[in-house]
């Protein structure tokens, strides 16, 4: 789901003719990701699965820009999902009340990322899809740390 969304905020990027450097680091994380998959299925002899996801891929990456709609569609969901997926983190912490191996400083630099894609992209291209996107994962990315070091702090203490 994470590739999915880096992908379509690539192509959303691409498709409104952004500058290169808001995007730079979406290809390249995109490509690891690629060749790690590829990797993945070649030793484990589903090289030939590989070889159809490849083609999906590219058809997902054409018909994203058939319609604006579509693009516009998929950056919101991309948002929806990447939400939910901090939500369900949030939740499974509450329950457990345990931060166990979670990683406050991991967390806290996603919310620092977030921060400053905010400021970069009010400076270069002032979209109000992606700064919703960055607000929504900065409150996410900074609640989850805080609660992750809420439930570190009460586990030393017990």
């Amino acid at each position: 789901i994470s590739l999915f969304s880096f992908l379509v905020f690539l192509r959303y990027q691409i498709y409104y003719g952004y500058p290169l450097e808001t995007y730079l680091e979406y290809p390249i994380i995109i490509a690891q990701d690629a060749i790690l998959l590829f990797c993945i299925m070649h030793f484990s002899g589903k090289a030939k699965r590989a070889l159809f996801y490849a083609a999906v891929f590219w058809v997902g990456w054409y018909m994203l820009t058939l319609q604006k709609w579509i693009i516009d569609l998929a950056m919101n969901l991309c948002t929806f999902i990447s939400a939910a997926s901090k939500l369900v983190q949030l939740q499974h912490l509450w329950q457990t009340k345990d931060s166990g191996q979670v990683s406050a400083l991991t967390w806290g630099m996603s919310a620092y990322t977030c921060a400053t894609r905010i400021i970069t992209t009010v400076m270069t291209t002032n979209d109000l899809a992606v700064l919703i996107r960055f607000i929504i994962m900065l409150i996410l990315n900074i609640w989850v740390t805080a609660t992750i070091l809420h439930y570190s702090k009460t586990k030393k203490t017990d």
